[in-house]
């Protein structure tokens, strides 16, 4: 219980000394209007890798761990990093080069290290958490989401104080349309190269896999990072609208439908698995139909809480997500990936499955809704 307090104490700490540093920087007036703007791309970003891990969703707290994390330790460990980058190549270049040098090398290579350590410290200490790639693509979209909205602040803040709000040509208006409407996924799609690599990682027997997968992933988004940064830095506008429209704008693509071919994987998982559920006595087997789609959840949830109420059809929810977590669970013993841990692990899923499921049917009128919705299902 201790390591958890120090740890949020630790990214408060973080977070006050950035905010000291920003003041100094943009004044409070600057630190508020950057902070106001920096806000507004992240209920969307956010919003898109929620909509991502509806199969499984992660728990809210370990999301919201890794968007603290971007946002304040990520952050300044990349600050003092940087920081010192500049200075050397101020020494070494003359006055100018060690921003260059900041912008192309040492920017990418410890912002995604820096990134990239929560990942990791989810793969060593909670390794549970990963049933795919699709996981370390949402984990790594919030640890990039909040440090991108640390970043920003400074940006917007900055553009405010030598422009003012300004228009589509310079100011806080064309920083936010160039980074909160154009490029609000650039941080989140480098980081979710490492997260990608943290995903095979999980997955894998090979312990060579396990080794180089996130090894692979974190280059890949050092690389991407610093061709982002170069474009911007050493092109001119012609070079970055090239390597966005051209390089980016693919990748993202690219992403997109990985995204969407990992979630019908994770459903075709889920669906195989249920049948075996139902044959243990541990979940209904007309159920098991319910369980197999989003949609078939959705419906379930509704019906029980126009009968029955919001805490019971929270109790679905909970019922419906310890039974799909225990579906990728048996999935990766069959595959022996599940780890040492994994019965104690099945046991725990399905003491909380079933005093969900207790939860819901318990509550007045739950079953009724569920009957029929069923029934209207089958009609």
């Amino acid at each position: 219980m201790l390591a958890p307090v120090v740890g949020l104490i630790a990214l408060g700490l973080a977070g006050l000394i950035l905010l000291g540093l920003g003041v100094g920087k943009v004044g409070p007036l600057g630190v508020a209007v950057g902070a106001a703007a920096a806000l507004l791309p992240v209920g969307p970003v956010v919003a898109v890798f929620l909509w991502i891990d509806r199969w499984e969703p992660e728990p809210a707290k370990l999301l919201w761990l890794a968007f603290l994390w971007g946002a304040c330790g990520a952050t300044i460990c990349a600050l003092l990093i940087n920081s010192t980058a500049e200075a050397l190549g101020d020494l070494a270049f003359g006055h100018g080069g060690g921003n260059t040098i900041a912008a192309t090398i040492s920017a990418p290579i410890a912002e995604e290290a820096a990134k990239g350590v929560f990942l990791v410290g989810l793969l060593v200490w909670r390794r549970q958490e990963f049933d795919g790639l699709v996981d370390g693509i949402v984990y790594a979209g919030f640890v990039a989401t909040g440090f991108a909205f640390t970043e920003n602040i400074e940006y917007f803040g900055r553009a405010f104080v030598t422009y003012g709000f300004g228009g589509a040509t310079g100011g806080v208006i064309a920083a936010f349309v160039l980074r909160g409407v154009l490029a609000p996924f650039t941080h989140p799609l480098f980081t979710a190269m490492t997260g990608i690599g943290i995903g095979i990682a999980a997955r894998t027997t090979s312990s060579k896999v396990r080794v180089f997968a996130p090894i692979a992933g974190y280059v890949c988004a050092v690389l991407l990072h610093s061709l982002w940064n170069s474009s911007a830095t050493l092109g001119g506008a012609d070079t970055f609208l090239v390597v966005y429209f051209l390089v980016i704008l693919p990748i993202l693509g690219a992403m997109a439908a990985l995204v969407v071919w990992q979630r019908r994987r994770e459903q075709r998982v889920v669906a195989a698995q249920l049948p075996g559920l139902a044959a243990a006595g541990w979940i209904a087997d007309s159920e098991v139909s319910l369980l197999s789609s989003l949609a078939g959840r959705r419906g379930w949830r509704a019906a029980v809480r126009k009968r029955a109420g919001s805490n019971a059809a929270r109790a679905v929810h909970s019922y419906q997500t310890a039974a799909t977590e225990l579906a990728f669970l048996r999935d990766a013993v069959e595959h022996g990936t599940a780890g040492p841990d994994a019965d104690v692990r099945q046991r725990q899923l399905l003491g909380t499955m079933l005093t969900a499921r207790r939860a819901a049917m318990n509550a007045p009128d739950a079953l009724k809704a569920t009957r029929h919705h069923l029934d209207r299902r089958q009609q």
